[in-house]
């Protein structure tokens, strides 16, 4: 029977949910019974950072982390859900003037993750919910200890406009696109 552990790179759900799907809310449970499509689930993992907080905050940025931190602690309560937190580093201001936030370790945490399940052979299937090329490595070393790799990513564009990096699509095993009919499935 096959074992599903499903890995949600937080941010980049983030940013389909709001940019993609203008700004849909969705049930995780349900979202990730979805994306297990009908397999066992041995634990869902979302990564992601909690929002800056400059020192002192400020009154937004309390908030801000506040309303997060409550986000995180319902995802935790989840049945087999485990949240997995990095960092946001300030690197400084753009050329119009905004801040520049970079996450910290969460890429690392996921890829080593994923490599650590499938080498102690918990799974037989990692579902990724991701589009960043830097999880390629991990993937690799997940198909060669006999796992199953399932992408899930957000629609495919013109070149420029693509939100999964061709060399993570290829990597991939099986690969399914995020649909606003599954989203409206597991609304909340």
């Amino acid at each position: 029977m096959d074992r599903t552990a499903i890995f949600i790179d937080g941010a980049y759900l983030d940013k389909l949910l709001d940019h993609e799907f203008g700004r849909a809310r969705i049930d995780y449970g349900a979202f990730a019974k979805e994306l297990a499509q009908g397999t066992e689930i041995l634990r869902t993992y979302y990564y992601h950072c909690p929002p800056y907080q400059s020192n002192p905050p400020t009154e937004d940025e309390r908030r801000r982390t506040s309303s997060k931190n409550r986000f995180f602690t319902a995802l935790s309560s989840l049945s087999r859900f485990q949240v997995r937190l990095g960092k946001l580093a300030f690197r400084g201001l753009n050329q119009q003037g905004a801040p520049i936030f970079v996450q910290k370790r969460v890429d690392i945490m996921l890829g080593v993750d994923m490599v650590q399940l499938a080498a102690t052979r918990q799974i037989t299937r990692a579902v990724l919910l991701a589009g960043d090329s830097d999880f390629v490595p991990a993937l690799e070393i997940v198909k060669q200890h006999g796992v199953l790799v399932v992408l899930w990513h957000g629609p495919r564009g013109p070149m420029n406009n693509n939100t999964v990096h061709h060399e993570l699509w290829d990597a991939a095993d099986d690969r399914f696109v995020l649909t606003r009919a599954l989203l409206t499935g597991v609304a909340r």
